[in-house]
C-alpha cells in the first residue's frame, strides 16, 4: 500500500513538472513571436495545452511566470562567460572576444531579443525583468571590456553602444555585415573614444 501511494504521488510530481515545463515552452515561444506585453495567459494556456486555471496554478502571478520564462531561455542559451575575457591581458584582445560572442549570442536570439527589449520600453514588468536578468550582466561585460583602455571623452558612452543589441541589429541584420565585419568597426570606435586627444600646437 505504501508503495503505491509513493508511486501514485511520484507519478503525479512526475506530471504536473511536465505540465509547468510545456507552460514555461509556450510563454518563452510566444514571448519570441509577440512579445511579452502582447503575451495573453489565454494564448499561453492553449498553447500549452491546459486550461487558464492550470497556468495560474503554477504560477499565481505574471512575474513568477515571466522569471521562470526568462530563466529558461537563458539556460538553454547562457550569456556569454564574461570571467573568461578577464584572463586576456591585451584590452583590445578583450574587447575583439567580448563583442564577438556578445553580437553571436545576439544572432542566436534575435527574435526573442527583439520583443522583449521593444516591449521593456512600454511594460514595466517587462523592463524589470529584463533588467534583473541581463542589466547586471551588461554592466559587468562594460566593467570588464573597459579595463585597460584609456578612458577618453565619452569611452563609456561609445563602448555602451557597441555593446547594444541595437547596434548589432543596425549592423548586421540590417545592413548586411558579417559579426567579424561589424566587431571591427564598433571595436575601431571604442578605441578611438579611448585615445587621448592631441594637443593643439602651441601659436
Amino acid at each position: 500500500m505504501i508503495r503505491k501511494r509513493s508511486y501514485t504521488l511520484g507519478k503525479r510530481a512526475e506530471n504536473q513538472a511536465e505540465t509547468r515545463r510545456r507552460i514555461v515552452e509556450a510563454t518563452v515561444d510566444l514571448h519570441a513571436e509577440r512579445g511579452p506585453a502582447h503575451t495573453s495567459i489565454t494564448a499561453i494556456a492553449e498553447r500549452a495545452g491546459v486550461q487558464r486555471h492550470t497556468v495560474y496554478a503554477h504560477f499565481p502571478t505574471e512575474r513568477e511566470l515571466g522569471l521562470a520564462c526568462s530563466g529558461l531561455a537563458l539556460e538553454r542559451d547562457p550569456l556569454p562567460d564574461e570571467p573568461a575575457w578577464r584572463e586576456i591581458a591585451d584590452p583590445d584582445q578583450r574587447l575583439r572576444r567580448g563583442l564577438t560572442e556578445i553580437y553571436a549570442w545576439y544572432a542566436r536570439n534575435a527574435e526573442l531579443a527583439s520583443c522583449v527589449m521593444r516591449d521593456a520600453e512600454i511594460d514595466p514588468l517587462t523592463r524589470d525583468i529584463m533588467q534583473l536578468r541581463i542589466g547586471s550582466r551588461m554592466d559587468a561585460f562594460q566593467a570588464t571590456l573597459s579595463r585597460g583602455l584609456r578612458p577618453g571623452r565619452g569611452l563609456n558612452a561609445v563602448l555602451g553602444l557597441a555593446l547594444s543589441f541595437h547596434t548589432w541589429r543596425s549592423l548586421v541584420k540590417e545592413g548586411g555585415l558579417s559579426i567579424d565585419a561589424a566587431v571591427a568597426f564598433v571595436l575601431r570606435a571604442v578605441q578611438c573614444a579611448a585615445e587621448k586627444p592631441k594637443r593643439s600646437p602651441r601659436a
